[in-house]
C-alpha cells in the first residue's frame, strides 16, 4: 500500500466513480501514518459531494428496557443485568417535554426511539403517532422514529403524519450479525428498510464498531448501506457496558475509529455519516479529527441509556471544523 494509491482512490472518488470492495479493503492496509492522509481525502469527498453543513440530532428514549432480544451489545435487553432505568412508553406530553430539551440544545431533528423488537402488534403504536403530530405541531423539530421493526402498514402511517426518515440499524455485516444477536434475524432488519422506503420515507441506518467484527465486516456493512441508499449514516462505536455480553470487549483506538470513518465516506461520498454514541469515550480528544475524516452528522445530548457531552461543545467543534450546523 502506497500514499499514491490513496491519492489515486481518492481522485477516483472525486470524478464522480464508485470504489469496490476490493479497492475499499486495500485502504485498511494503509500505514499508520498515512491515515490522515486517507482522512483528509474523505473530507475533500464529504466537502464535494455533501457541502459544509453538519445534521445535529437528538434523540428521545421514548421506552427503556426490558427488550426481549437478546443484541449483545445492548443495555436494555432482559438477558443483561445492567441497573438500567427501565419505564413503558412516556405518553405525549412528557415526549413534548424532551423534544423542547433537544431543541433548547440545538438539534433540528430529533429521533423517538423505543425499546423492543418492533411495533407489529404493538398497541401502543397509535400513542406514538398521537406524540408525534404533538412535537411536529407545538416545536420547529424535524421528527424521525426508531420503533424497531414495522409492517408497511405502519409504515405509511408514520409518513402519513410527516415522518420523513426512519431510523433502523443494521448493526453490522450480514456475516457477522449472528454473533450478536440470535433472537430474530438479519433479514428483518431489511425487511423494515424495504418497509419504509416503500412508504417514501429516508432511512437513517448505520451500526456499531468495535464488537468483534473484521474490517471485512465493517467494509460489507457500508455497501449494504449504499445498497439501500441509506441517506443517514450514525456509526456507534462500541461502550462496552458492564452487565451486557460485550462488556470485557476492548474497543478500537482513536485511528483506527477515523479511518473506519474515512472508509465510509470513501464508498458512501454523499450521504450523512454521523458519529453517534461511544464517540466520546473512544475517540476522546480526537473527536474533531471525525468531522475532518468526512463525517458531517452528530447525536447532540445524551443518548438512550448513556449520557454524552456537553451539546455547546459539539457545536464549537463543528464551527472549529469548518462546518455550519443544520
Amino acid at each position: 500500500m502506497t500514499d499514491s494509491f490513496v491519492v489515486h482512490l481518492g481522485e477516483k472518488v472525486l470524478r464522480g466513480h464508485s470504489v469496490t470492495y476490493d479497492e475499499a479493503l486495500t485502504l485498511i492496509g494503509i500505514p499508520q501514518h498515512d491515515i490522515m492522509l486517507v482522512a483528509a481525502y474523505a473530507n475533500k469527498i464529504r466537502e464535494h459531494f455533501a457541502g459544509n453543513r453538519i445534521d445535529m440530532c437528538g434523540v428521545i428514549n421514548a421506552r427503556s428496557g426490558l427488550c426481549t432480544e437478546d443484541c449483545k451489545f445492548c443495555a436494555q435487553s432482559v438477558f443483561h443485568n445492567t441497573n438500567i432505568s427501565s419505564y413503558d412508553l412516556l405518553d405525549a406530553s412528557q415526549l413534548l417535554e424532551k423534544a423542547r430539551d433537544a431543541e433548547a440544545l440545538g438539534a433540528k431533528r430529533v429521533s423517538i426511539v423505543t425499546s423492543g423488537k418492533g411495533m407489529e402488534s404493538s398497541p401502543t403504536f397509535s400513542s406514538i403517532i398521537e406524540a408525534i403530530q404533538v412535537i411536529q405541531k407545538k416545536t420547529r423539530l424535524s421528527v424521525c422514529a426508531n420503533l424497531g421493526t414495522i409492517t408497511l402498514q405502519q409504515a405509511q402511517a408514520l409518513a402519513s403524519v410527516g415522518v420523513k426518515r426512519y431510523a433502523h440499524n443494521i448493526e453490522t455485516s450480514e456475516r457477522f450479525y449472528p454473533s450478536i444477536c440470535s433472537t430474530h434475524p438479519f433479514s428483518e432488519r431489511v425487511a423494515t428498510l424495504r418497509a419504509a422506503k416503500a412508504a417514501g420515507m429516508e432511512l437513517c441506518t448505520g451500526g456499531i464498531i468495535g464488537m468483534g467484527e473484521s474490517w471485512q465486516d465493517r467494509i460489507s456493512m457500508a455497501f449494504t448501506l449504499k445498497e439501500h441508499d441509506v441517506r443517514s449514516i450514525p456509526l456507534n462505536i462500541l461502550n462496552p457496558i458492564r452487565g451486557t455480553a460485550l462488556e470485557k470487549v476492548c474497543p478500537p483506538n482513536p485511528l483506527e475509529i477515523i479511518l473506519t470513518f474515512a472508509l465510509f465516506r470513501f464508498i458512501l461520498p454523499d450521504k450523512v455519516i454521523r458519529p453517534a454514541g461511544g464517540r466520546e469515550i473512544n475517540l476522546r480528544d480526537m473527536q474533531g479529527a471525525a468531522l475532518l475524516a468526512g463525517a458531517n452528522g452528530l447525536i447532540v445530548g445524551n443518548y438512550l441509556t448513556f449520557t454524552g457531552r456537553d451539546a455547546a461543545m459539539d457545536f464549537v467543534m463543528a464551527k472549529d471544523a469548518g462546518m455550519t450546523p443544520e
